[in-house]
């Protein structure tokens, strides 16, 4: 049986890796404390390989088929894709895969009533490109990818991106080997990216929310996350919170999450911080 043995959700936005300068020096030190600290948390786990979520940006997908989620199969990966090498500013790297645990999270999940798409051929962006530089720097930690929808409408409601998140805890449990699974969700927090709030970050919800996870209600959170709030936060990214309703899903019922870190910088044009729930023994 593999056992659960951290979730945490954290930003992915390019800046940090792109133009990490341009920001004031006092946020450049804030933000390298902040991922500096969610890499300590997770190598504190000692995890085998990283389920991750994140939105897939249409990296993947044509616009009118999008998959709720789409969970990788490969033995290895690949990144940055070749048009974000530049922006990034990161290194070519390759990550192994776990192509047995993904294919068992497909068919499981499958049979708790959650459909997924699967594939073993996927482009990586910032998505995965900016925490594994920070988290696994020496990319020594396999990693099945999910990509999700986050942007295209219909968007998954919040609650089935809770369930699809307890299935997974629920799929994982099941799976015969002895791994230490880290469950890691990426994107947000508020942004708009190409937008009118292109320039600007909305820290009154960004911190409004993370005081939610904070309280440990998640019924209040699906509740009072809505679409129409994070789309009022930052159009086209602030949705990508939705991956941090799946793992709020798989930390399991009413966890707290505790906040170790959040920047809002204009400069990098994201609102960025970084959460670990409280997993119970």
């Amino acid at each position: 049986m593999a056992n659960i043995v951290a979730v945490i959700a954290l930003a992915h936005a390019p800046g940090v890796t792109g133009w990490l300068d341009k920001a004031p020096q006092s946020q450049q030190d804030e933000l390298i404390r902040g991922y500096a600290a969610m890499a300590k948390r997770l190598a504190a786990a000692k995890p085998d390989v990283i389920v991750g979520i994140a939105n897939d940006h249409l990296l993947n997908f044509q616009m009118e088929n999008i998959p709720d989620w789409c969970v990788g199969i490969a033995d290895r990966w690949q990144g940055p894709a070749r048009w974000f090498q530049d922006w990034l500013n990161v290194a070519d790297y390759e990550v192994a895969g776990h192509r047995a645990l993904a294919r068992h999270i497909v068919r499981g999940v499958g049979e708790q009533g959650i459909n997924l798409a699967y594939a073993d051929r996927l482009l990586f962006d910032d998505n995965w490109s900016v925490p594994l530089k920070f988290l696994t720097p020496r990319y020594d930690v396999p990693l099945v990818p999910i990509h999700m929808n986050c942007v295209m409408p219909p968007l998954p409601p919040n609650e089935r991106c809770y369930a699809f998140g307890q299935a997974l805890t629920k799929v994982i449990q099941a799976w015969p080997g002895n791994e230490r699974v880290a469950i890691m969700a990426t994107g947000g927090l508020s942004h708009d990216p190409g937008g009118p709030k292109y320039f600007a970050v909305n820290e009154a919800f960004d911190r409004w929310f993370l005081g939610l996870l904070g309280e440990a209600d998640h019924a209040r959170v699906l509740r009072e996350v809505t679409h129409e709030r994070m789309i009022a936060a930052g159009d086209g990214g602030t949705s990508e919170l939705l991956a941090w309703l799946v793992a709020m899903g798989a930390a399991g019922a009413d966890t707290r999450a505790d906040t170790l870190f959040y920047v809002p910088s204009v400069p990098l044009r994201c609102g960025m911080g970084g959460v670990a729930w409280r997993l119970s023994a």
